[in-house]
């Protein structure tokens, strides 16, 4: 295939490195952007920079914002002794759009995987652990993902937290809302079948 120039083929180069987007994806990006300058690109480049510049992590929760204290924490009417903790931002931007959590956040940054490397040093499990020992913390949830990394994470975490005496519990796995057991994976029904309740 004839190249497309440099330019191009590192703007696509770029694109397909983002989550989702393949080469296929990100050359059918490129020309969208491309064949609507004006609209898109330009406007595109200068909101890329202007989040390069400003958008950090807060020091509180590890949450992305322009400040150095993110919304969330900064916000007086959410419940200070409830921390949600997250693997990542995405996580927490998907709690807020349920808009069912009243508490704070705390952003892991991964999660622990012997596999990948990563051990608890490159988490922000510390500084989960320094904001539980204030004493004002009453509830740590963990909303990890059901995965064996995600698992393990909630384990070490509960660990760690054990002798604060705080309330440490996770968010129920089973049926979702709308779910036919038909369509469900063998260990999701296991799971809740061993999360049942009273109905």
């Amino acid at each position: 295939m004839a190249s497309a120039g440099p330019e191009i083929e590192r703007l696509i180069s770029l694109l397909a490195k983002l989550p989702g987007m393949g080469p296929r994806s990100a050359r059918r990006a490129a020309l969208a952007l491309l064949k609507r300058k004006d609209q898109l690109l330009t406007p595109l480049a200068a909101a890329l920079a202007e989040a390069a510049e400003r958008v950090r992590p807060c020091r509180i929760c590890g949450a992305l914002d322009t400040g150095d204290v993110c919304a969330v924490c900064a916000d007086h009417s959410r419940d200070a002794a409830l921390i949600c903790v997250v693997e990542e931002v995405g996580a927490l931007w998907a709690m807020e759009r349920a808009s069912a959590w009243r508490g704070r956040y705390h952003v892991l940054g991964g999660l622990l995987s012997a596999l990948d490397g990563v051990g608890p040093e490159s988490l922000r499990i510390g500084s989960l652990v320094e904001r539980v020992a204030g004493g004002a913390v009453k509830e740590v949830v963990l909303a990890l993902p059901a995965t064996v990394d995600g698992q393990t994470t909630a384990h070490y975490v509960t660990d760690r937290l054990g002798p604060s005496g705080v309330a440490i519990t996770s968010l129920a796995r089973g049926v979702p809302v709308g779910g036919e057991l038909d369509w469900l994976d063998d260990g999701t029904i296991a799971q809740a079948l061993r999360a049942r309740r009273p109905a």
